[in-house]
């Protein structure tokens, strides 16, 4: 066949336009994409790739997105839509993922879209414009809904990539346990309201009206919920003041509880003297929660105040009360005796109701009381948390044996006891400065015998939080030795959930010391988390924590780095292996007679595990971490990050750790030496300019052996042709 002489002309060019055509359609269906950031951002974690390729019924997600949006949100879009795709490789043929044109200009189907987005929950959120030098702000959607059977979560805000795919992981493993333990359920839970028909009589008059009324709305909200939980719940109205028994169970279950004088209301009405409870319980097998829809507020000058909860509001209550009622998210145990620390706390800054907030999304906390009680055997994590109180032998031996188990325990141990002052003058006078004693829990000796202490002091390093002065005292800033930072340099790198976090802040911590003979000749292993920097210094003891009053030690030899925080793991021997079992103390005022004889609880001795299965103990020497003031609400920060990554990795949750850390907000630059920073200003200032000049000497000096070499070969020819 003869070929036309326009494609032998340019054959080499049509052969390399089929092929880029080729290459385009098959770059349709297979890609290839490569990651070439550090922490690997924009790759989908293990655990997201486990959570969508376990799927055992269909997920559809539904993502609504204002288009054309202004720079930063344009990019969230386009990270969304990749980051779902990455999901859909991964997943199985149950994930699915739409998105919903919501622009304002795209008509009929737009604004329908739209109110299907607002039927899910997902309003409008505003977002700055800046327009020809003008601020402006644009209503937009920016949010996704994940439908799992008959679970329906809400995203409904989506500004920014931050912790975004965690967010996502994390409601579909939520969404896919919820399936599986509603499924599961064998008897239905129960949602009792208890409200007192006396209260009818008074709710005016306390800004509560509609009472009467209430029976139907939350019946109609369960008939509503039911159709999202597989029709899992029952409900029952009860009217305490019609039976005496009634009162009674309500206030078992601690239901809010109202009492009243006679008055005469603002009508002019003589209201008799009454009480009445009002409340929402839920319960299943042997546990019960209470859900208040009537908020009791005391405010100066205006004295208490009671106001009426939305149905909105009593929708999610009861949603994540019901979810925690049948134990959707793992069990974990958080001690609740022996003086820890509330959870969640109450108090200012000083309690734990953001780390609560957090860790109740991923685990259901289960409060653990020894003295009234042993560790539950479902439990397989248990949380001590600042104890301030001693723990009996009996109390050690089910610690003891919960660990011998294989089971994981972390513990947040404070070694100096905080005593308030007496009164006295104003800061910066010692007299006003709180006094700090050694604290002896007992629970040291059970540690030690594991290969772990604790010192009573605390760390004090010179590289530390800086605290602003008022002016009145001078201002400037006031380092708090007793705040260490903890850099990047000295965490493990080693250890796979916390390789990405790049520095926190500890607060009245003690040294943690370990007896590496004890733990090798037991067969565990140990791992050292963190220390501090090499200016740190332990004294000998803590009597005043004044700023003013705390200097760095003059010898230079005392300032050393020293370790704050280890995890042990491996077989544990029993600390009773070759001890009588404890007897369990007798309960407080008196105890139990059975016909003569006083009750004892009594243990057989080959009950007692004396090597246990493979465990872990974590051990720091503070529970100042895990207040408020230092945990924050959205568990972002580092500190935050550090503490969810240390209890999921505990219960066998590396994989989640590490997502969570994958985006990091505080990313400080790297710390170098006088002598490397005047390396680099060097290399900047007078590096540039000399590599521009050599590249054109270079350049210069190629040129010329160049024409010196095309003078040669001119020359050579003419001397040939001249012969």
């Amino acid at each position: 066949m003869k070929i036309p002489p326009f494609i032998r002309k340019h054959n080499t060019f049509l052969l390399s336009l089929v092929a880029v055509i080729l290459i385009n359609a098959v770059g349709v269906t297979l890609y290839l994409r490569t990651d070439l950031t550090k922490n690997k951002v924009y790759t989908l974690s293990a655990a997201s790739k486990h959570a969508v390729s376990a799927l055992s019924e269909p997920l559809t997600i539904k993502v609504f997105f204002t288009s054309n949006l202004p720079a930063p949100y344009n990019t969230v879009e386009r990270y969304v839509r990749d980051l779902l795709e990455e999901y859909a490789v991964a997943g199985n043929r149950y994930f699915n993922y739409e998105f919903y044109n919501v622009s304002a200009a795209g008509g009929a189907e737009s604004q329908k879209n739209r109110e299907l987005a607002e039927n899910y929950g997902i309003t409008p959120v505003q977002v700055r414009v800046i327009d020809q030098d003008q601020v402006k702000f644009q209503n937009a959607l920016m949010g996704m809904v994940l439908i799992h059977g008959d679970i329906i979560e809400t995203i409904p805000s989506i500004t920014t990539t931050d912790g975004l795919e965690y967010r996502l992981t994390s409601a579909i493993r939520k969404m896919a346990n919820k399936v599986s333990a509603l499924v599961s359920l064998k008897d239905k839970v129960a949602i009792k309201l208890y409200l007192s028909s006396s209260l009818q009589a008074v709710g005016p008059s306390i800004n509560v009206p509609g009472l009467a009324q209430m029976p139907d709305k939350i019946a109609q909200l369960v008939d509503k919920l039911n159709s999202r939980y597989y029709g899992k719940l029952s409900f029952t109205a009860l009217d305490p003041s019609s039976r005496p028994e009634l009162e009674k169970e309500a206030a078992d279950r601690h239901v809010l509880f109202l009492q009243w004088n006679s008055f005469r209301d603002l009508r002019g009405k003589n209201v008799a003297a009454g009480r009445a409870y009002a409340g929402l319980v839920v319960e299943h097998g042997d546990r019960t929660e209470t859900v208040p829809f009537i908020t009791v507020q005391t405010l100066p000058l205006f004295g208490t105040q009671y106001s009426l909860a939305g149905m909105d509001e009593i929708e999610q209550s009861l949603s994540k009360t019901v979810e925690s009622v049948i134990n959707v998210n793992e069990e974990i145990g958080y001690l609740a005796d022996h003086g820890t620390l509330p959870l969640p706390g109450a108090s200012a800054g000083g309690g734990l109701a953001n780390l609560n907030k957090r860790l109740s999304e991923d685990y259901s906390i289960k409060p653990v009381n020894l003295n009234n009680g042993e560790i539950p055997d479902s439990l397989s994590f248990l949380m001590i948390a600042g104890p301030q109180k001693p723990f009996s032998d009996y109390d050690l031996y089910q610690i003891d044996q919960f660990l011998m188990k294989g089971k994981s325990i972390a513990v947040f141990l404070d070694p100096l006891s905080e005593v308030a002052p007496q009164g006295g003058g104003g800061y910066p006078f010692q007299s006003q400065s709180p006094s700090f004693q050694p604290l002896h829990t007992g629970l040291g000796k059970l540690l030690a015998w594991y290969g772990l202490h604790t010192r009573k002091s605390y760390v004090m390093d010179e590289s530390c939080y800086h605290q602003q002065t008022p002016s009145v005292f001078g201002g400037g800033e006031q380092p708090l030795y007793f705040a260490p930072i903890i850099k990047s340099g000295k965490i493990s790198s080693d250890v796979p959930y916390l390789r990405n976090l790049k520095g926190f802040i500890m607060l009245k911590a003690s040294p943690v010391d370990i007896d590496k003979q004890k733990i090798q000749e037991n067969g565990l292993s140990f791992t050292r988390l963190f220390s501090s920097s090499d200016r740190s210094w332990i004294p000998a003891g803590v009597a005043d924590l004044n700023p003013i009053y705390l200097q760095p030690p003059s010898d230079p030899s005392r300032l050393k780095s020293a370790a704050m925080a280890y995890v042990v793991e491996g077989p544990f021997p029993s600390y009773f292996a070759d001890k009588p079992v404890p007897i369990k103390p007798a309960p407080a005022g008196g105890a139990k007679k059975v016909g003569k004889k006083q009750a004892t609880h009594v243990v057989a001795e080959d009950s007692v595990i004396k090597k246990g299965r493979p465990g872990k103990i974590f051990l720091i020497g503070t529970s100042a971490i895990l207040k408020d003031n230092l945990f924050d609400e959205d568990g972002a920060t580092p500190n935050a990050q550090f503490v969810l990554n240390v209890i999921d990795a505990l219960n066998n949750r590396v994989d989640n750790a590490v997502m969570r850390t994958k985006v990091q907000s505080f990313n400080p630059l790297k710390q170098v030496g006088p002598g490397a920073r005047t390396a680099i200003k060097t290399a900047n200032v007078v590096g540039l300019p000399v590599l521009v000049a050599a590249a054109g000497l270079i350049v210069w000096f190629r040129r010329t052996v160049r024409k010196r070499g095309i003078r040669r070969m001119f020359a050579k020819q003419s001397t040939q042709e001249v012969h």
